[in-house]
């Protein structure tokens, strides 16, 4: 049986009632990358990760349109497994946050389908492209490294 996520209400050991909280929800968003084939060793790839209670769904743009998972355009949740690479060796985990920013970029996700402007656009150089996507989610809170190609599009699109 499943416990509940109702509070539980239970006499203590002096008499007086105490409140039992139920556990807090696991909110995890991880930053991951992989190369890309090819140009791997100039390009990588990056996606995020988001992770609720057990539950991984990774969050990307790719180079083809409504290529599998759930996709709006370019932009695909689950396209691939969370840890999976892009043709070119495993992924590696870049950063990871909890907590309060990991809310705020779960909202952030939660909302992209919405809130992307480039959803039906996509282009290798200068983007967008995937890395693109990524650093329009995280703004200010972390900058791609080096190698994430178009990461800086939205500000020069502006």
């Amino acid at each position: 049986m499943a416990p509940s996520k109702r509070p539980n209400h239970r006499r203590g050991p002096d008499g007086p009632k105490t409140l039992t909280l139920p556990p807090l929800q696991h909110l995890q968003v991880e930053l991951r990358a992989a190369r890309i084939p090819l140009i791997g060793v100039i390009a990588h790839h990056h996606w995020l990760v988001l992770e609720r209670d057990g539950r991984q769904d990774r969050w990307e743009v790719w180079q083809r349109p409504n290529a599998g998972g759930q996709s709006w355009g370019y932009l695909h949740r689950n396209l691939l497994l969370p840890e999976s690479g892009v043709g070119n060796g495993p992924s590696w985990l870049v950063h990871a946050w909890a907590g309060e920013d990991a809310q705020d970029l779960a909202r952030r996700l939660e909302r992209c389908a919405d809130d992307y402007p480039w959803c039906s656009r996509y282009r290798y150089w200068p983007g967008p492209n995937s890395n693109t996507f990524v650093q329009w989610v995280l703004g200010e809170r972390f900058a791609l490294p080096v190698r994430a190609f178009g990461k800086r599009y939205a500000k020069l699109a502006s």
